[in-house]
């Protein structure tokens, strides 16, 4: 399946990624820490079926120092033994924010709980910004059929300079 349009060099979808990729910088200023993110962008990339973010988010986590081993378990993270409270909770709270389409009740008062016990108002403010952000991209990534396998660790950092 071809590319349907690059965004990444298409004269708008370019001009929209420069301000799509500040708000994404943004949330990385908030002291919600870097695998945090990683994994939460990750799990929803991988319920969205984004193969371009799931390709970006993977090489940008191991290239921070994520394990091999936690980056293949994250689409299992309820079954496994190597991530933290406070990741659990940021995991819960990206399914249940991208899940919504699929007849679920939003995000439970309980993940909103665990997710405020682990992160003050700022990180819960970052977190919530991250899960709808990545799934917008994830939107952009699968309506256009961007592929992955190419992205470089560090392009989209350099990119939105």
């Amino acid at each position: 399946m071809e590319p349907r349009i690059d965004l990444t060099t298409d004269e708008f979808g370019v001009k929209f990624g420069k301000r799509f990729g500040n708000a994404a910088m943004l949330i990385f200023q908030t002291g919600l820490p870097a695998a945090t993110t990683e994994l939460v962008a990750l799990r929803i990339s991988q319920i969205n079926g984004c193969g371009w973010c799931i390709d970006l988010h993977t090489k940008e986590a191991a290239a921070a120092g994520e394990t091999p081993v936690r980056l293949a378990l994250v689409a299992a993270w309820r079954e496994a033994i190597v991530f933290t409270e406070a990741e659990r909770a940021a995991l819960a709270l990206a399914e249940e924010g991208t899940r919504i389409a699929d007849a679920q009740p939003g995000v439970s008062d309980d993940t909103w709980a665990r997710v405020r016990e682990h992160y003050d108002q700022e990180q819960s403010s970052a977190l919530v910004s991250l899960v709808a952000l990545t799934n917008a991209a994830n939107r952009l990534g699968v309506i256009t059929h961007m592929r992955g396998g190419a992205y470089e660790p560090g392009a989209m950092a350099a990119a939105n300079g």
